[in-house]
């Protein structure tokens, strides 16, 4: 535990705990020496829930790195991690981003901590996932690393191996805007806006429920129908939209996609 302690006050400058803790001895990448990609194999214990995919995943590109020699030597298992991380990648998904260009996203990154992962919602009733990582992050000509943040969707489904990614997306944070143009990053303030002035929906918003990094924001609409919007808090403070729901009288809540930007161009133009 105190080793462990030890290499998170270095990974670590947020006080959120890694969640992609797992494979940390380097004898599990033993067997993926010098293997390229197409000779690899999932072993199915990897992937036996959609949980255990993710986590596994982002464990695997945990001990990845794609930024060249240090001053202190190899880090982590270079890019030994990669091929093995690729396979948990749909066949389709694979048809979609090729192994080049997925080795050439992690360019220029030596570190990667998942600080936070939740299912959630999907309208198509499917497996979704959101989640944000820190990476460590070296830049050429420059001697320090940098920490970076990013969030995104994973999408889910079962294969008879087991559960593979079929769509992944990531979007870096920015860490300046929010401070200078606050309103659109606040999830009250998006509800208030948005979909009170702009849609004219809001009748009374009730105080939000807060849940570690999850909004809860409920409020009445003018139809006399009840709503709750989900927001989720990223490490930069920006609230993002993970999903809506309504109910009318003792129905139960039902997801629903209200897009202020196109059904309420009317009133945001007014």
């Amino acid at each position: 535990m105190e080793s462990d302690t030890y290499h998170q006050r270095f990974f670590r400058p947020s006080c959120l705990p890694a969640l992609n803790m797992r494979f940390a001895k380097g004898d599990f990448f033993q067997p993926y020496f010098e293997k390229t990609f197409d000779q690899i194999n999932v072993p199915i214990e990897l992937a036996r829930t959609p949980e255990d995919t993710v986590i596994n995943y982002f464990s695997i590109l945990r001990e990845a790195s794609y930024m060249g020699e240090r001053s202190c030597g190899t880090i982590g298992q270079s890019k030994i991690p990669y091929p093995l991380a690729y396979n948990f990648f749909t066949k389709e998904y694979q048809q979609k981003i090729s192994y080049e260009n997925y080795l050439h996203s992690f360019a220029g990154v030596g570190h990667t901590s998942l600080i936070k992962l939740c299912r959630i919602p999907d309208e198509n009733q499917g497996i979704k996932f959101f989640y944000e990582i820190e990476t460590i992050e070296g830049f050429e000509g420059r001697s320090a690393e940098y920490f970076g943040y990013s969030y995104g969707f994973l999408q889910l489904v079962q294969e008879h191996e087991g559960f593979r990614i079929s769509d992944l997306h990531q979007i870096e944070e920015d860490f300046l805007c929010a401070p200078y143009h606050g309103w659109d990053q606040d999830g009250e303030s998006i509800v208030d806006i948005k979909y009170g002035e702009w849609c004219k929906l809001v009748k009374k918003r009730y105080p939000t429920i807060r849940n570690g990094y999850i909004k809860n924001i409920y409020f009445r609409g003018h139809d006399e129908t009840n709503y709750l919007f989900i927001y989720f808090t990223l490490t930069n403070g920006t609230d993002i939209e993970i999903a809506q729901f309504h109910k009318a009288a003792d129905e139960k809540w039902k997801q629903i996609k209200i897009n202020p930007e196109q059904e309420c161009i009317t009133q945001k133009n007014e």
